[in-house]
Protein backbone atom coordinates (compact mmCIF):
# COMPACT_ATOMS: atom_id res chain seq x y z
CA UNK A 1 0.00 0.00 0.00
CA UNK A 2 1.79 3.16 -1.09
CA UNK A 3 2.71 5.93 1.72
CA UNK A 4 0.24 8.81 1.66
CA UNK A 5 1.56 12.43 1.05
CA UNK A 6 2.06 14.14 4.32
CA UNK A 7 0.76 18.09 3.68
CA UNK A 8 2.75 20.86 5.26
CA UNK A 9 0.67 23.71 6.88
CA UNK A 10 2.12 26.91 6.62
CA UNK A 11 3.59 28.38 9.73
CA UNK A 12 1.26 30.72 11.41
CA UNK A 13 1.99 34.68 10.99
CA UNK A 14 0.06 36.97 13.70
CA UNK A 15 -1.75 39.26 11.70
CA UNK A 16 0.43 42.91 11.77
CA UNK A 17 -0.45 45.16 14.79
CA UNK A 18 -2.74 48.24 13.52
CA UNK A 19 -4.09 49.28 16.87
CA UNK A 20 -2.16 51.07 18.35
CA UNK A 21 -2.14 51.36 22.25
CA UNK A 22 -3.99 54.15 23.44
CA UNK A 23 -3.43 56.53 26.77
CA UNK A 24 -5.50 55.85 29.67
CA UNK A 25 -5.84 59.25 31.71
CA UNK A 26 -6.41 58.96 34.83
CA UNK A 27 -7.93 61.70 36.95
CA UNK A 28 -6.52 62.75 40.70
CA UNK A 29 -8.87 61.00 43.40
CA UNK A 30 -6.75 61.32 46.12
CA UNK A 31 -9.57 63.17 47.84
CA UNK A 32 -12.08 60.02 47.49
CA UNK A 33 -9.80 58.00 51.04
CA UNK A 34 -9.93 60.61 53.24
CA UNK A 35 -13.79 61.71 52.36
CA UNK A 36 -14.80 57.94 52.71
CA UNK A 37 -13.18 57.38 55.86
CA UNK A 38 -14.92 60.62 58.02
CA UNK A 39 -17.94 59.52 56.37
CA UNK A 40 -17.58 56.53 57.79
CA UNK A 41 -16.06 57.79 61.37
CA UNK A 42 -18.47 60.55 61.25
CA UNK A 43 -21.36 58.14 60.87
CA UNK A 44 -20.40 55.89 63.69
CA UNK A 45 -19.65 58.56 65.82
CA UNK A 46 -23.37 60.13 65.64
CA UNK A 47 -24.91 56.34 66.80
CA UNK A 48 -22.20 55.98 69.17
CA UNK A 49 -22.87 58.93 71.15
CA UNK A 50 -26.47 58.86 70.59
CA UNK A 51 -26.19 55.56 72.41
CA UNK A 52 -23.88 56.37 74.78
CA UNK A 53 -25.74 59.82 75.78
CA UNK A 54 -29.09 58.15 76.00
CA UNK A 55 -30.47 59.79 73.12
CA UNK A 56 -29.50 63.30 74.57
CA UNK A 57 -27.04 63.79 71.80
CA UNK A 58 -26.27 64.46 69.13
CA UNK A 59 -29.83 66.35 68.17
CA UNK A 60 -32.10 65.76 71.01
CA UNK A 61 -35.62 67.00 68.57
CA UNK A 62 -34.49 63.93 65.76
CA UNK A 63 -34.65 61.45 68.85
CA UNK A 64 -34.14 58.04 66.94
CA UNK A 65 -33.83 59.22 63.36
CA UNK A 66 -30.21 59.98 65.03
CA UNK A 67 -29.77 56.20 64.15
CA UNK A 68 -31.39 56.98 60.05
CA UNK A 69 -28.65 60.17 60.04
CA UNK A 70 -25.61 57.87 61.09
CA UNK A 71 -26.41 55.35 58.87
CA UNK A 72 -26.95 58.10 55.97
CA UNK A 73 -23.58 59.35 57.17
CA UNK A 74 -22.20 55.72 56.67
CA UNK A 75 -24.09 55.09 53.27
CA UNK A 76 -22.55 58.23 52.25
CA UNK A 77 -19.31 57.02 53.05
CA UNK A 78 -20.31 53.76 50.43
CA UNK A 79 -21.18 56.25 48.29
CA UNK A 80 -18.07 57.91 47.99
CA UNK A 81 -16.42 54.87 47.69
CA UNK A 82 -17.35 53.67 44.56
CA UNK A 83 -15.26 56.65 42.89
CA UNK A 84 -11.94 55.13 44.66
CA UNK A 85 -9.53 53.40 41.80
Amino acid sequence: MPKSRIRKKADFTPPPATKQATNIKLTNRSWVAPVMLALFLIGLAWIVVFYVTDGKLPIDALGNWNIVVGFGFIAGGFAVSTQWK
